[in-house]
Order: C-alpha cells, then sequence, then structure tokens
C-alpha cells in the first residue's frame, strides 16, 4: 500500500481547531492516480479540502477492474514509518509480503492490517493466478505519538464481526460499531465498517457525537444524511451526530469511517508519517541506503526507490487548507 507518486507533495494534518463542531455535508472528490505497473486508484484523503477524519489519513479507492489478462496489483517493496495500513477488498485476492517475513493474501472482507510503526517495509501484488475482478480500497491510519515508535507487525483476520439489522449489514474493519468490536490493533478511538445496503433500504446508524465521520461509497449510490454520493466518492459528515441516516434505491455498499479528532499535528510525505521534516529526511535517507526497514523477500522486482525531497521545509500545520 503505497504513494508511488514520483513528486509527492508535503501534507500537513493533524489538529483539532479545525474539525467542525456539529454535522457538516461535504463531497469530497477523487483524484486519479496511478498504483503500481497497471492500477489507478481514486485518492480521496488527503485531499485539498480535507486531510483526516480521525486518525484516517489516506484513503484510495480501486476498481471494480476486469483484470483477468493484466497482472492486476503490482505494488514493488516500499517503506513506511509512523502509521498503520488497512488492505480492504470488495473483489479480488492481494498478496502481501513484508520486512518482518509475512507472507498472507488477503481476501474479500478480510482484515490486512499492518503497524508501520518505527519502519517497516512491504510490496502487495496480485498472485499469479488472481480473480477476475480487483475491488477495494487502501487505508492509512496515524499512529499517536505514544505508539509511533512500536515494534513492527502485521496481523490477518479472515472472521471479522458483523452487525445486521433490517436492509443492511455491517462488517467492523477496526474499531467498535453498533456493539461489535474488531480484533484489529488500534492504538486511538476510531472505527472502520463496511456496510452493505439492500434495495430500499432506510436505515439509521448509531454513530458517536464526539467522533468525526466520513462514509466511502464503494459501490451503487447511497445518500448519506441526504447527500447524493456515487461510487467513489466519499462524504465528510464532521462531528455531532449520535445516528446517520442511509438510504439506498438499489442495492449498495460504502464505507465508514470514523474516529476522534486527531489533536497531534503531522506532516505526511510520500509514504512517512511523522511530525517534522528532519524525521522524514533520515527516513528518508534509512530507506535510501538500505537500513532500518529491512528485506522484502520473493518479490520479483526491485524495490521503489525514494522520490527527491522538496525544496520547500516540511512542516506541520492545520488540517485544512
Amino acid at each position: 500500500m503505497s504513494n508511488l507518486d514520483v513528486r509527492p507533495s508535503a501534507v500537513a494534518c493533524g489538529g483539532r481547531e479545525d474539525v467542525p463542531g456539529g454535522p457538516v455535508h461535504e463531497v469530497l472528490p477523487p483524484r486519479r492516480v496511478p498504483l503500481g505497473e497497471s492500477t489507478f486508484v481514486r485518492r480521496l484523503l488527503p485531499s485539498l479540502g480535507r486531510r483526516m477524519v480521525g486518525a484516517w489519513c489516506f484513503v484510495d479507492h480501486y476498481g471494480p477492474d476486469d483484470i483477468a489478462d493484466q497482472p492486476g496489483m503490482q505494488v514493488p517493496p516500499h517503506p513506511h514509518i509512523g502509521l498503520q495500513t488497512v488492505s480492504w477488498l470488495h473483489d479480488g485476492e492481494v498478496l502481501h509480503r513484508d520486512s518482518l517475513g509475512s507472507l498472507q493474501t488477503v481476501r474479500p472482507r478480510e482484515l490486512g492490517l499492518m503497524t508501520a510503526g518505527r519502519a517497516i517495509a512491504h510490496s502487495e501484488e496480485s498472485p499469479r493466478d488472481h480473480p477476475r475482478i480487483l475491488h477495494g480500497a487502501q487505508l492509512w491510519v496515524a499512529l499517536p505519538d505514544t505508539h509511533r515508535r512500536t515494534d513492527p507487525a502485521f496481523e490477518h483476520h479472515g472472521d471479522l464481526p458483523v452487525v445486521t439489522g433490517p436492509g443492511f449489514s455491517g462488517t467492523v474493519i477496526l474499531g467498535e460499531f453498533d456493539g461489535a468490536a474488531s480484533p484489529g490493533t488500534v492504538f486511538t478511538p476510531i472505527v472502520g465498517a463496511d456496510v452493505a445496503l439492500a434495495d430500499g433500504a432506510d436505515v439509521r446508524l448509531p454513530v458517536e457525537p464526539d467522533f468525526e465521520y466520513a462514509a466511502l461509497t464503494m459501490s451503487g449510490v447511497t445518500e448519506v444524511d441526504g447527500v447524493r454520493a456515487e461510487p467513489g466518492s466519499m462524504v465528510y459528515l464532521g462531528c455531532g451526530r449520535r445516528e446517520l441516516r442511509l438510504r439506498a434505491d438499489g442495492a449498495s455498499g460504502l464505507v465508514l469511517l470514523g474516529g476522534e479528532p486527531f489533536a497531534e499535528k503531522l506532516v505526511m510525505w510520500w509514504n512517512f508519517v511523522a511530525r517534522s521534516g528532519e524525521e522524514i529526511r533520515r527516513a528518508r535517507e534509512d530507506w535510501t541506503s538500505g537500513d532500518g526497514f529491512g528485506v522484502v523477500h520473493g518479490y520479483d522486482g526491485p524495490p521503489i526507490p525514494a522520490p527527491a525531497l522538496p525544496d520547500v521545509p516540511l512542516k506541520p500545520r492545520g488540517r485544512v487548507r
């Protein structure tokens, strides 16, 4: 799970001063960017108007793509610090390798959760014999200062809790939702839930008033608190709700992301989440020199070289421009 931009810009995010205190409706348009050799994604976070939702700091949506005659996802080894990555699929398979020696195929509605902590490297690829359709989301969670230098780790959870009600079912990806808790390790108050809506559903989901939320539409068209959301779009909702109304004219699916607004200010560049430009510079030097991140074995190809740092200083600022 990587940002493969060859000229990545620094993104300053975090801090609570720009978090709306009450409900809002902001439609975040996607930006089309390449991921690996043959996959394109729709990038929703960070965006020009919004940089985080709780601790969620990076959101890509890809597919559904027909990759029957293509290699599919091919993301060579690359580094991370200061974050967790979440692999989430609706269709297809992704083979995860990392510098801890993990080798795991992640399938639809299974959680692939990697905690980068102080440093890790990994690759992601569609298996050689892969399903025809690839469709999913790539997500990052910023680690709070007390845990951002923790030891790296990888978790795979194939049996996640599911909550149901008239017209909907919800798989709990991370955190707690409607009384059910994901087994995935979290370090900050957060929630991620994959919600499937039946044709004609009109439901009200319980949400935490102190959390800020956003809804990423994966498939179909969903009316999110009165806002029509097309596939691949995300609606930022702010804070202050105790319930969230969802309506579907046809079967649809979305990922609900939320969490306590992230108080710490961050600077994010390439695949690193840090607190200063100097920390990012050191991480880049370590990756370039081969120090600290370990080696990903088994991927057929070289690791991704680090892009050049921008000429301007990298400084943490607020969460919106």
